[in-house]
């Protein structure tokens, strides 16, 4: 993408005032999506995002700048305003890189761009239709089918310069149910870092477009949930968000080294039940939120968040980690070459326990079961956070029995993570876009069936 001795050049231009770290990010990022809707293709679109950032480090002040100019002079243009940005000094670094290979453990088979069109409007009309004619009360669908070829550059003053290639594509399939005059939505989104060869391996477009009419029919006909403090079953799978929102982002070195996490300065202290053991792991093979290296060119590793209930350890990028007198775990992630890199999530979940499913139901005399979760807000700093449930029951004598809608989890993590008191055997991961200060990027949530032994469930 960009030779070896203009990134070297464009380093020492860009650490001239005196910086002691400078980093040359480059990007060429192809996304397509097919999107159908009223039972016909809606549209098919294209974008291209291609651009260099360039970031310079002098202690704890950091500064980056940003172009889609990538030609030499471009980029030294970039270089010099975020030299100058930085201060008045001279060059202190002498940089010379040495290309390094990572390896790619996320085999990709079809590469999705070389596939027609007419391929993937095919797949998507398996899942937009099962769901579209899974039953009478369907009023309306909506899928799409996208897949994105993001390449990257990495060069610093470190003497690093490597390049990683990451493709994945993901199905979006969204339905509407209609009762008496009332309607209600059902969804299902699985994706995964792999080619089109995704679909009838891994993801079946029918049984997406199943689950997400199903879920729609099922909660059309539901009744409201009604509110109050209540033992809690989480389901697996996406209901690993609750801990993703209200935990992970709280133990990112984004809020931990500027103290305003609840978890700042806990290393190795009882933060959650013993039961908990929570993982964040970027190596996972062709899973949607993996990767070979970060953003900053630090190899994917698997990070011990909490282990039987003790904090182990936060994901850290460069400049927390400076912050916190720390090394960088691979954490750094940033949506595009426009963004400042900061520490992120990757796959994110609770490791399977050994309670078994029927048991974390049976003990619950009256609670509700979050079969599916929806979105929700956290403040890192506090905790404090909202979820929807989009798919709930209401549990009685340790039963499963009527689907209600209208439910809502309310709480603090610091506090939920020690009423986990059950965790079942069942872990799976589902796919999701996090939105941070370093914008959207791809992320798994997890977890198996849980058991929070009290919360409060807002309803009606």
């Amino acid at each position: 993408m960009i030779k070896r001795e203009v990134c070297e050049r464009v380093l020492r231009r860009a650490a001239s005032t005196g910086a002691d770290f400078a980093e040359l990010f480059r990007e060429n990022t192809v996304n397509h999506s097919v999107h159908m809707i009223d039972s016909k293709v809606d549209a098919v679109t294209d974008a291209v995002v291609a651009g260099a950032g360039i970031r310079v480090f002098k202690g704890l002040r950091s500064v980056t700048a940003s172009t889609v100019d990538t030609s030499e002079e471009g980029l030294m243009r970039c270089a010099d305003a975020a030299a100058a940005a930085l201060g008045e000094g001279t060059a202190q670094i002498d940089i010379v890189l040495t290309e390094r290979l990572f390896g790619d453990i996320h085999p990709v088979k079809i590469v999705p761009s070389t596939v027609p069109n007419l391929r993937k409007i095919e797949i998507l009309k398996e899942g937009y239709f099962a769901a579209k004619d899974y039953d009478p009360s369907i009023t309306q669908v909506s899928g799409t089918v996208m897949d994105a070829d993001h390449n990257i550059l990495i060069a610093n003053s470190e003497g690093l310069y490597t390049q990683d290639r990451q493709i994945r594509t993901r199905m979006y399939l969204t339905a509407i149910a209609e009762k008496d005059g009332e309607t209600q939505t059902g969804s299902c989104n699985p994706g995964r870092r792999m080619g089109l060869e995704v679909f009838g391996t891994v993801i079946d477009p029918r049984q997406v477009g199943i689950k997400a009419a199903k879920q729609a029919v099922v909660m059309a006909s539901a009744g409201y949930c009604p509110a109050g403090v209540m033992p809690v079953a989480i389901g697996n799978g996406f209901g690993g968000v609750i801990f993703h929102e209200a935990c992970g982002h709280s133990l990112e070195a984004t809020s931990v080294a500027y103290g305003m996490s609840e978890f700042t300065g806990k290393l190795g202290e009882v933060i959650a039940n013993e039961k908990v053991t929570a993982i964040d792991d970027g190596t996972i093979p062709n899973a949607w939120g993996s990767i070979n290296i970060d953003d900053e060119g630090t190899p994917a590793r698997k990070n011990v968040l909490i282990e039987k209930g003790v904090l182990k350890g936060y994901m850290i990028d460069k400049m927390g980690g400076r912050r916190m007198n720390m090394e960088p775990t691979g954490s750094a992630r940033r949506e595009s070459y426009a963004y400042a890199t900061t520490s992120r999530m990757t796959n994110t979940y609770i490791a399977a326990g050994e309670d078994k499913n029927e048991d974390i139901i049976a003990s619950i005399e009256y609670g509700l079961y979050a079969k599916e979760m929806g979105g929700g807000s956290v403040n890192p700093a506090t905790g404090e956070f909202n979820f929807a449930v989009s798919e709930g029951y209401m549990i009685r004598n340790g039963k499963i029995c009527e689907p209600v809608r209208g439910a809502s989890l309310v709480g603090r993590g610091s506090e939920v993570i020690k009423k986990i008191d059950m965790v079942g055997n069942d872990l799976e991961l589902g796919a999701g876009m996090c939105g941070s200060s370093s914008g959207s990027v791809p992320v798994n949530v997890g977890q198996p069936l849980i058991r929070v032994s009290s919360i409060t469930v807002g309803g009606r």
